[in-house]
């Protein structure tokens, strides 16, 4: 607030000084009365001075008297405060305490001594940056308590140094309150046997009672013994309630019971698997059931035979050993052409993108879907912002032979003009919205198709209108050609979109030897019956005389890790970094006894790490935990922040961990 008066003097300074003014007017005309009058004034003034020193005095009194009070007022508060205090230097020496803090102490002699040494979990680092509203939760002993820290300045001989004091207030009832909320708060989950109907037909009729009987008493028991209850709603469907407490010590078992149906054997030709969703958050049981629901539809999305929880932050993932069974019926298959054609024939356009990098599976798969999208006559465009090594020779083939599809090839920028709200996009081979071909375009559409045979990971589409994820297949493009062939009478497959498609599924079997089922060669077959040449699909994989001799690199001077796991690495960065790192793990499997093989490579400022397995290892485990993903069989992650020898490092600790847990595949 501003002064009104541009002087603060007080009113008597006032009077004086105008009663000096108006003696000197005077003195002009009445001298002698003048100089009686400056007397008087002079007295005045001497007056106001003295009385003005008095009051000084007595308020200077006043207030030493109640600074005294307050400092006895002080002091006595702090050393009969009611809960613990204690004031440290800046070294964490104890310099003063008071009572009820000695009595918390498990030492008697406490004075001088560091109170990090004293209290465990306490540090001066912790305590230095730890602002004075914001307490450390603290365990000692068997109580808890909140550490209020707050940081004076003072001066000791001249020395400015900073006291610190420590305010303990007891919150254990409040700790014990929410642990036991937390430990009795019920939890739901859902169970579901993956191959309930392959077990049940696949078992002798003698046999068959005795094991479903045997499956509804697994299941039942295990739950029993964590007290929880079981309820069966459909033949291969079960509803549990249990508590956190439940959960916690099931999840420090690593969901056993999986273990224990894939080894029940009582007549069953075919091991037993469930998926599990349960959930350990949602403030009512309508939220949790939602919530276990997301993760058993997570857990059968990665294969089944495994356990997805969810949590507050995101999923854990327990299982996931097995490889995923190939499903003999085509049902869904064919409901999945007869949906994508109905999307296809409402929408105005259709973008199909695959992932980042493309490799021959994602284009050839994408091929397929413009084949399908030319079939219903509408406008498709495949969007690929770049060539890379993995895909050069099959686009080189593409201008040559079919320059109708070039036409339908474009960018991100050109996709951004041509989409609007009523387009579609079709993702393939990937279902991790950051990893596809052109991530900002799903925000531009409403209608987001998923065709995919990876795994699936916690990163998902939101609300995607149509979802086919198969872990079972080979590749995605054995996906996409048995959906072609429910979406009409005729594919229309060309000779060089065959061949693609052939492409595709060749290099994710690696020449079908892995991951290759009944299905995988039916769909080669139809291929094969339209027009493609299997040495002209083998002519795409071929490679320079640089590219084999840094593959050659790699294969020589990898390292066997663990007895059973090779390491190499390519150390020098070049345009096809990504395709040396994929074939070099491939030819690494071929060693004698390697059954999973991983190659790093720099990319630009990050470390990828390419993995491949004969199966006996899930190379998908190990890389899932390094941000990755991908396939039991085949998996990939990339690393920012690491130099080679520290991701190789890395790598080593997670191979290490996943072998410890005693995975067996």
């Amino acid at each position: 607030m501003k002064d009104k008066k541009l002087f603060s003097w007080s009113d008597t300074k006032l009077y004086l000084i105008i009663i000096g003014v108006l003696l000197i007017i005077i003195a002009f005309f009445k001298p002698i009365l003048a100089f009686i009058g400056g007397i008087v004034l002079a007295y005045l003034v001497y007056y106001d001075y003295k009385n003005i020193n008095e009051k000084n005095k007595k308020w200077a009194r006043y207030l030493e008297d109640l600074s005294d009070e307050f400092d006895s007022a002080t002091k006595h508060a702090i050393f009969n405060m009611p809960f613990p205090l204690v004031l440290i230097d800046e070294m964490g020496t104890i310099t003063w305490y008071n009572t009820p803090f000695l009595d918390l102490m498990v030492e008697e002699d406490i004075l001088n001594e560091r109170i990090y040494e004293l209290v465990p979990g306490l540090s001066m680092e912790d305590i230095i940056k730890q602002e004075e509203d914001d307490p450390l939760n603290l365990k000692y002993g068997n109580r808890y308590y909140k550490v209020y820290p707050n940081k004076v300045d003072s001066k000791k001989n001249n020395i400015k140094s900073n006291i610190i004091m420590l305010y303990w207030v007891d919150n254990t009832d409040y700790v014990v309150l929410s642990e036991t909320y937390k430990y009795e708060k019920n939890i739901v989950g859902l169970i579901y046997v993956d191959n309930y109907d392959d077990v049940k037909n696949s078992t002798p009729d003698i046999n068959k009672p005795l094991v479903l009987a045997e499956i509804d008493k697994n299941i039942n028991a295990y739950f029993s013994n964590y007290k929880g209850i079981v309820r069966k709603y459909e033949s291969d469907k079960y509803l549990i309630v249990t508590d956190y407490a439940a959960l916690e010590e099931i999840e420090s078992k690593k969901f056993d019971i999986l273990d224990k149906m894939r080894e029940l054997n009582i007549g069953n030709t075919i091991p037993i698997t469930l998926s599990l969703g349960m959930c350990s958050i949602g403030e009512t049981p309508l939220q949790s059931y939602e919530n276990a629901k997301a993760a058993i539809d997570l857990a059968l999305g990665r294969g089944g035979d495994q356990a997805v929880v969810r949590t507050v932050t995101s999923f854990e993932f327990y299982g996931g050993k097995s490889k995923a069974m190939e499903k003999r019926n085509k049902v869904k298959a064919r409901v999945i052409g007869y949906a994508l054609r109905q999307l296809i024939d409402q929408a105005d356009k259709v973008f199909v993108m695959g992932h980042k990098t493309p490799d021959m599976d994602s284009l050839g798969a994408g091929i397929g879907i413009l084949r399908a999208i030319k079939n219903r006559n509408r406008e498709g465009y495949l969007i690929i912002n770049g060539e890379n090594p993995s895909i050069r020779n099959i686009m080189e083939r593409l201008r040559q032979e079919q320059p109708t599809i070039l036409e339908r090839l474009i960018d991100q920028k050109e996709a951004e003009v041509l989409i609007d709200k009523n387009s579609l996009i079709i993702v393939v081979d990937n279902h991790k919205p950051s990893f596809t071909e052109a991530p900002e375009l799903l925000d531009l559409v409403d209608k987001v198709v998923v065709i995919d045979h990876h795994r699936r990971g916690a990163e998902f589409f939101k609300d995607p209108v149509l979802t086919y994820i198969e872990p079972y297949a080979s590749s995605t493009s054995e996906l996409v050609t048995e959906v072609l062939s429910y979406m009409g009478e005729n594919t229309n497959l060309t000779k060089f979109e065959a061949e693609a498609l052939l492409a595709g599924i060749t290099v994710d079997t690696k020449n079908f030897s892995f991951q290759t089922g009944v299905r995988t060669f039916e769909a080669a077959a139809a291929l094969k019956r339209a027009g493609a040449d299997t040495t002209i699909v083998k002519q795409l994989f071929r490679d320079d005389i640089g590219t084999f001799v840094n593959k050659a690199e790699v294969v020589r001077s990898a390292k066997i890790v663990f007895n059973k796991i090779a390491i190499g690495r390519l150390e020098n960065q070049m345009e096809d970094s990504l395709l040396i790192a994929a074939q070099s793990a491939n030819e690494l499997l071929n060693i004698n006894n390697v059954e999973a093989s991983f190659v790093l490579t720099k990319i630009g400022n990050k470390i990828h790490i390419s993995g491949r397995s004969i199966g006996n290892i899930s190379v998908q485990l190990i890389l899932e935990r390094m941000g990755g993903g991908g396939h039991l069989t085949s998996a990939g992650t990339q690393l920012s922040d690491l130099n080679m020898d520290e991701a190789e490092e890395l790598l080593k600790e997670n191979i290490d961990n996943y072998l410890k847990e005693g995975v067996k595949e």
